[in-house]
């Protein structure tokens, strides 16, 4: 196995390599992505395993769907994480084979299904003082418009930090 740069501390290898034969078992297909070990089923993305400073584990893309009634899933960011579930371990004695096979065969069901939570559209919201601007200057709202929904959002941000004392327009004339 090639070194796993989800393995964040390089405790993990012979835990996450554990993981990886039990996966290796299913109609996974592996891939990397994000530099790191992801698992497919006809192209999208099942699951991902990892190791971190005080824990190993998987996540399952579309956790939210399973059912998990063992109540082994968390969801390691409430205010952002909609659909991810995560697995933990903290030795490979907690290493079930039985159940993380049931888990990923539940989550391959999932992928035929289809199920997902679609993604939310993001609202740009304009600052009044950058929109009094737009208003005022018309090659500054050409290029603010040129830009992705996203980087106009990136560009709100960067110039409403509150470290900005004065907004960066000319950066838009790049």
């Amino acid at each position: 196995m090639e070194k796993n740069p989800w393995n964040k501390t390089n405790q993990w290898e012979n835990e996450l390599e554990l993981l990886h034969a039990i996966i290796r078992k299913t109609l996974l297909i592996e891939t990397t992505k994000w530099g790191g070990p992801v698992y497919t089923y006809k192209s999208k993305n099942v699951l991902g395993i990892g190791g971190f400073k005080s824990y190993f584990g998987i996540w399952f893309y579309n956790g939210v769907f399973l059912k998990d009634e063992k109540k082994l899933l968390i969801n390691a960011n409430e205010e952002n994480t909609k659909s991810l579930r995560q697995m933990r371990f903290n030795s490979a004695n907690e290493i079930d084979e039985k159940l993380i096979l049931a888990y990923i065969k539940e989550a391959i069901e999932i992928e035929e299904k289809g199920l997902v939570i679609p993604k939310e559209k993001k609202e740009t919201i304009i600052p009044e003082l950058l929109q009094n601007e737009l208003d005022r200057n018309s090659e500054l709202l050409d290029k603010f418009n040129a830009f992705a929904p996203y980087k106009q959002r990136e560009f709100i941000e960067y110039i409403t930090l509150p470290n900005k004392k004065k907004l960066k327009f000319h950066d838009l004339k790049k």
